[in-house]
């Protein structure tokens, strides 16, 4: 059973080493998790995995490497080799295809936890429409985000990334040992300027919903005092639990 600390995971979205090995540093025992993204991985290096590991110090099974690896198979697993194994999960799109997604976890093996991401949280029905998607699933993204967890459960994934208002869906339909991690998340008392997420849900109801994990970067990150906002979130969490 997980504690309700072990399901936040603060997303390290800073564009240097040195401030991503402090931050860390200062929530290490107030988060259950770190995702390293795609900004702070290009910034940093590869390296920066082994750094967390070493300087903070956590265990590889607290860094959750969320870098969406989308290439043809081949590709995504000559990535793979280079990414230490042990880590909590990592991230390819479900635009892979149930092909490209059996291959790539059929190759991942027992190293890697794979994660396939649905639909990003900032994604709307009117993008979806642009795209040239179906109406059915341009009209409700639930329905394209349920598909393609059906699709990532039959490939062999671990769990899927969606929204905090699909993962009660996902959870009737996959199961509950199917995992699920819910970024999107806003607290009701934090502002973020300028914010581009969409299909937002509070920590609460994330995890009311049947989330097993949640995403939160921004409002713990530029709060006056990050690990205050960070036990404050865990508060919701705790309470979305009961």
């Amino acid at each position: 059973m997980l504690k309700p600390q072990d399901r936040l995971i603060f997303a390290l979205d800073v564009a240097d080493k040195a401030a991503a090995l402090q931050l860390a540093r200062e929530l290490r025992d107030e988060v259950g998790m770190f995702k390293v993204g795609l900004e702070l991985y290009l910034a940093a290096g590869p390296t920066l995995i082994q750094a967390l590991i070493d300087q903070v110090p956590i265990s590889p099974a607290k860094i959750f490497l969320d870098l969406k690896l989308y290439d043809i198979p081949a590709t995504v697993l000559g990535t793979l080799r280079t990414i230490p194994p042990g880590l909590a999960f990592i991230t390819i799109p479900s635009d892979q295809g149930p092909t490209g997604l059996q291959k790539i976890v059929a190759a991942a093996g027992s190293a890697y936890k794979i994660l396939a991401v649905t639909v990003l949280t900032s994604v709307t029905a009117t993008d979806l429409q642009a795209l040239g998607y179906d109406r059915k699933f341009a009209a409700d993204p639930s329905r394209l985000v349920l598909l393609r967890s059906q699709m990532a459960q039959a490939a062999g994934c671990h769990g899927v990334v969606c929204s905090g208002r699909e993962v009660k869906q996902v959870k009737e339909l996959c199961g509950p040992d199917f995992v699920t991690v819910c970024p999107g998340i806003r607290p009701a008392w934090a502002a973020v300027a300028g914010d581009d997420q969409q299909r937002i849900v509070t920590p609460f109801e994330a995890i009311k919903n049947g989330a097993d994990y949640i995403v939160v970067g921004r409002p713990i990150r530029q709060a006056k005092d990050p690990a205050a906002a960070a036990r404050r979130v865990v508060a919701e969490i705790a309470e979305g639990m009961a």
